[in-house]
């Protein structure tokens, strides 16, 4: 399948930002449970910790604040290096700490930095949805989900094997300068023919709608119940894999290769052949046929923990199965979101979207704690299971036979 340069260059471009806020969640995501784990902290305390991206969740909050502040190209850069400029100053400032004797204080920073990172995402987002086609969304999110991909291999498994080795303070300093260098291409980003202005400014006062008119819109409640269950049976899954590696007694590095390399690179992968299946089959297709993968994956699991040999190739099996579901499915959550944006709103709608998902894999990663503390990870794969036949199922009855229409489609001319 063909792209034509300019459309490259933008899907690029696009690759770089998302890979930029990803690379420090990922690892901070990754090593901080590894360590409180080593530490014998609870599984209840690790499960607590996917509450660090709260900011995540407000983030629609503040996003009607950029959407009706950008309106030229210029504005969404400055959006987007000023968040990506603090992000990286908070890195660097952790870099200084050390986890042992000041884990709070790097926690609250952790959180600063997140909030910067999701403000750039905001931005990036709504930048994402003008400068593409309908037909070529699912493209644009495939290097989204490819850089969050890359971004969890980088820094959930090369740079977990360089702290491994090197440490702490002497690895952040290098991830913020890289933050920093992975935005260069957005300066030489245009869209179309030089086009400077993308979207109409908006003259109206802010007002309740600028979020609520979301809900308001035709047919909108099944696209909401379908992202907050597409994909929450794998969560408590992915929330508890790096303890249950360790309870199985693989160390820091192993668990670097099996996840966050050998896991996250199949993802990468998945999410890559996802958009393009996406773009031959449709959203529809996708919905059902990335719905079976992950009933199939949690049904894997269940089998792993009670019947099969627990070992280096069943586990490899496991974690590729797991990383290619989800791979597959950001994608078509993202693409059907994508559709479902109002113009001139279209950073915050997406945003709301999104937020629905982070908030069940919130819901479902703190739970996943308790529920492998008080009935094991068995009886967490069997809850993740049957959420997976309940997501499945609610797409057959709720879309039928064919996809909803899609609603207030923001079409841009390339």
């Amino acid at each position: 399948m063909r792209i034509n340069i300019q459309k490259g260059e933008k899907l690029f471009t696009f690759f770089c930002l998302y890979i930029a806020q990803s690379i420090p969640m990922s690892f901070f995501s990754t090593v901080i449970p590894v360590i409180m784990r080593q530490q014998n902290f609870s599984l209840e305390s690790i499960g607590m910790l996917q509450l660090l991206k709260l900011p995540w969740i407000l983030k629609f909050l503040w996003s009607p604040a950029v959407d009706r502040s950008t309106f030229r190209i210029g504005d969404f850069k400055r959006w987007i290096f000023s968040s990506e400029l603090i992000y990286a100053s908070i890195i660097f400032a952790v870099s200084f700490l050390d986890f042992q004797t000041t884990p709070y204080l790097i926690i609250g920073l952790v959180v600063l930095s997140f909030i910067a990172s999701a403000t750039q995402d905001i931005a990036t987002d709504s930048l994402a949805v003008l400068s593409f086609s309908k037909k070529d969304k699912s493209l644009a999110n495939s290097m989204q989900s490819m850089g969050n991909f890359a971004g969890a291999m980088i820094g959930g498994g090369i740079l977990l094997l360089l702290y491994h080795k090197f440490g702490w303070g002497n690895l952040l300093p290098f991830l913020a300068v890289f933050v920093i260098i992975a935005l260069i291409p957005l300066i030489f980003f245009k869209r179309g023919n030089n086009q400077v202005i993308i979207k109409a400014k908006q003259e109206k006062k802010p007002t309740p709608d600028d979020l609520l008119g979301f809900f308001k819109q035709k047919g909108i409640w099944k696209q909401v119940v379908f992202l907050f269950v597409y994909y929450a049976g794998l969560i408590g899954v992915l929330a508890m894999l790096k303890p249950m590696l360790v309870d199985y007694g693989y160390n820091m590095k192993e668990i670097g290769v099996m996840s966050g390399i050998v896991g996250t690179s199949i993802g990468c992968l998945a999410s890559f052949g996802g958009g393009f299946i996406v773009r031959k089959i449709g959203r529809h297709s996708a919905r059902i046929l990335f719905a079976v993968f992950t009933l199939i994956t949690t049904i894997y699991f269940c089998l792993l923990v009670s019947a099969l040999p627990v070992n280096i190739a069943t586990l490899h099996l496991g974690i590729s199965l797991l990383w290619a579901s989800y791979g597959m499915a950001v994608i078509v959550v993202y693409t059907t979101a994508m559709d479902c944006v109002r113009p001139g709103f279209e950073g915050t709608d997406f945003t709301i979207q999104t937020v629905i998902t982070h908030l069940s894999g919130i819901i479902m990663g703190v739970s996943s704690g308790k529920i492998a503390a008080m009935i094991t990870y068995k009886g967490l794969f069997v809850v993740e299971m049957c959420i997976a036949a309940i997501s499945l199922a609610f797409i057959l009855f709720a879309f039928k036979l064919k996809a909803p229409k899609e609603q207030n489609e923001t079409r841009i001319t390339e």
